[in-house]
Parts: structure tokens; sequence; C-alpha cells
């Protein structure tokens, strides 16, 4: 049967989604994900994880929103593209940041947006209980936007748009409002192997399937001890996080620059130069890293990954 009061509600919220500068919205039952359970126990044996044992904890609230959110009824995803205008010279002359951390850190801009599409479900539709997830507790984020119809789950397992390609962050509410839930997209990835062939350190042991304790970004950020020199000469200029399999995905010819001022880079960035890089102070690393999710390796961890990198 029809609940054309789910079907107006959600349609609200998407409307607004779409005027607070989000690039998509989709909605899905707050349900128990049980495709997932089996999978994220293999993965979590297979140590797959490696020193990040948070990815560990609370197994049961990753797979059943219910457990977040008292009365869960409702998961709204939201996505918030990030692609640059302009990106960093890509060439021996300098190092290789994530382009997801060249402005101001996601977390502050798209909670701030999402608190906002919070207060207007409340004012326009009635209290509701519910909580914004910004990459911050247990929620498998790639999983709900697949589920609302967003985007699929590359063979690198990042989330991907025909719209927009792959570079944008993930945010939700969960709350107990009944609403019209999409459906899940099809898989467009077909037989391309582009990011499984380009991994520099094997990190994607098989098509949807990452280790993420190879991966160059968990190297260069979640590791807090010293880099294995096994994967010494493999890092490509990456001193902090990696775009390889995004960069090569020919979904991502569709990315746009973002329209979130936010996200715009430090104007000294561009300027940057490998000795910049090497020599970098206290100081300059506050200035430009202010905000920025490169705070999050601090500056010891930064130079410890410069100075792995560098060559001999």
């Amino acid at each position: 049967m029809i609940d054309f009061l789910q079907i107006k509600r959600s349609e609200l919220i998407k409307a607004k989604a779409t005027e607070l500068g989000f690039d998509a919205c989709g909605i899905s039952k707050a349900e128990f994900l049980e495709e997932e359970a089996p999978r994220l126990e293999k993965w979590l044996n297979l140590n797959y994880h490696g020193k990040m044992a948070y990815m560990a904890n609370h197994f049961d609230k990753r797979l059943d929103p219910r457990k977040l959110v008292d009365g869960a009824k409702s998961v709204i995803t939201v996505i918030l593209n990030y692609f640059p205008e302009q990106t960093l010279p890509e060439n021996d002359e300098s190092y290789k940041i994530s382009k997801y951390a060249y402005g101001t850190d996601y977390h502050f801009v798209l909670k701030d947006k999402l608190k906002d599409l919070m207060t207007y479900i409340s004012e326009e539709i009635g209290e509701v209980n519910g909580r914004v997830f910004v990459d911050s507790a247990p929620v498998m984020d790639k999983v709900w936007a697949k589920k609302s119809g967003i985007g699929w789950v590359g063979k690198h397992t990042n989330l991907i748009t025909r719209e927009i390609g792959s570079f944008f962050f993930i945010g939700e509410i969960i709350c107990d409002l009944e609403l019209q839930a999409d459906t899940a997209m099809k898989d467009y990835c077909g037989t391309c192997t582009r990011c499984v062939d380009a991994c520099p350190t094997d990190a994607i042991t098989q098509p949807y399937v990452v280790d993420g304790s190879k991966c160059i970004s968990y190297f260069t950020i979640e590791l807090k001890e010293a880099i294995p020199d096994e994967v010494k000469g493999k890092f490509e200029n990456w001193i902090f996080g990696c775009d390889i399999c995004q960069d090569v995905c020919p979904w991502n010819r569709f990315s746009r620059p973002t329209q979130t001022s936010d996200f715009k880079q430090h104007a000294d960035l561009q300027q940057f130069t490998r000795t910049d890089w090497e020599e970098i102070s206290h100081e300059v690393f506050q200035e430009i890293f202010r905000r920025s999710a490169v705070k999050r390796t601090k500056l010891e961890g930064l130079k410890r990954n410069i100075e792995f990198v560098k060559p001999k």
C-alpha cells in the first residue's frame, strides 16, 4: 500500500538536502544488515583492519542502526562532493596528499549541514528522535549509501555514482521517522579492473575486497608506528592518504569541481615544492593545515611519511 505521507516527507527532506548543497540524498529502511554480517566478520578475521582496533569494536551496532538510535526506522544518507578545481602538482618535484584533505576537515562541514537538515526535519515534520553521523560512530556509510540508491560500491570498495564519480564524503541521519525507502542501484563496474591493477601495494586483494593494512592511506594516516620496510618505494610520493584507485576509475571522468568553498585548498599549498614539504615548520604546518584532516597525523607523523618516501 502506498503511503503518501511517507512519500511527501521523503520528498521534503531530499529537496532540503539539495538546497543545503548536498549532491545526493537517499533513504533506506533502518534494519539489520544481514548480507554484511558474514562479510564483515570474514574481513576482521583476516586481520584486514590491521592496527585499526576500533574497526572490530561494536560489531552489533555496525550492523544494526536501531542499536545506535532507539526506535530507528530510517537512514537518510547524503553525499557532498570534494573534487578540487585544481589538483596539486603530480610530478617528481613535489609530494602528494589525498584530495579529500585539501580544504577544511569534512567532519566539521558535513556535520554542520546535517544538523541544519535535522533542524529542518524537526521544524517541518515534528519532533524526531535522530542522530547525525559523520564517520564518528560504527556506521557502514557505503553500505547505507548503496541501499539508498545513491550509487554502488566499486571494486576498490569506494562508493561510485554515475553523476559525479567517487570523490565525495558520506554522512547520515538515523531517525525514528517512517520514510519512503529508495531501491539499491546496480553495479556498473562491469569487467573493468583498473583500480585493482593500479594499486602499488596490492591492497585490493580481489575485486570488492581491500586489505586495509596494505593501503597507502592506512600506512600514512592510521598507522602510528614505523612504516614497514617491505613497502618502501611503493608509495609514489603519497605522504597523506592516496587517490590512485579513484584517479584511474573511468567513472571519475564525470567528477566536477566542488561548490563547497570550505573544501578549497589553502592558497600556499599549490606552490609547495619537495623542499617546502621536507623543511615544513610547526608554524607553517599549523597555518596551512589549521582545519585540515592532515592534522590527524600531527607534524611528526607527516615528517615520518616524508622521510619514508624521500629519495635517498
